[in-house]
């Protein structure tokens, strides 16, 4: 009796699983499959944004870098035209004296020591003074050449020489305003004097004579401002 109720119970408990338990399983196993791509999909999401993040970073960096490298250099260029610009100014010092001829007035005005002078004429006899001016050399005296700096005195009256620019002001190529050094009073123009020639001059009665003091380009207008102010001579 007691086999007969051991094997019966044992048949109870090996009995093979039902279709339900195998759908409980594989539902089981679907649900973890799912949790399981969900994590790679998350982990790959993850890694893709801490690529994109890695890259745009990189990037990021690389543009500040590289525009803090412009400015460095564009610093480092401006700091080497500025002392370009001092070490130009300082080899023009002590300057020099420029001194005309004496029945002329003795004219006199400081020009930097790096220019040249060049006088293209002998008034010992009379005539018209001409003196040129230019940094290191002084060029051939032709038609249209720019010197830094040239110097004419006429035996003409003040006023007929200013008189004689009165069409370029009229056609608005010059400017005239007034103008003195020492004390002494005389006319300034600015402007075209002629198609390759843009500067500025001054005008000076000396005496019974007339003086002019022009620069032929602006890249000499500093030292013209200059120069004009040191202008003396005898009356």
């Amino acid at each position: 009796m007691n086999i007969v109720l051991y094997r019966l119970k044992k048949r109870k408990y090996n009995k093979p699983m039902t279709t339900y338990q195998h759908r409980h399983e594989r539902g089981e196993i679907s649900g973890s499959l799912i949790a399981i791509i969900g994590l790679i999909i998350l982990v790959l999401a993850a890694g893709s944004a801490a690529i994109w993040a890695y890259i745009n970073y990189t990037e990021q960096k690389t543009d500040v870098d590289g525009k803090i490298s412009l400015a460095v250099a564009q610093a480092k260029d401006s700091q080497a035209t500025i002392d370009e610009a001092k070490f130009a100014e300082q080899i023009k010092q002590p300057n020099q004296q420029f001194v005309g001829p004496d029945d002329y007035g003795r004219l006199t005005f400081d020009y930097p020591k790096t220019w040249s002078v060049y006088v293209a004429t002998d008034v010992t006899q009379g005539g018209t003074y001409l003196a040129y001016l230019n940094p290191i050399t002084v060029p051939p005296v032709i038609a249209n050449q720019q010197f830094a700096l040239h110097v004419t005195i006429e035996q003409k009256d003040y006023d007929q020489v200013v008189q004689s620019y009165q069409p370029l002001v009229q056609t608005g190529k010059l400017r005239t305003s007034a103008t003195s050094a020492n004390g002494n009073n005389g006319t300034r123009l600015d402007g075209n004097f002629t198609t390759n020639i843009r500067g500025s001059a001054v005008i000076y009665k000396i005496r019974d004579k007339t003086a002019i003091i022009q620069t032929d380009a602006d890249t000499f207008q500093p030292d013209f401002e200059n120069v004009i102010k040191t202008i003396n001579f005898n009356q």
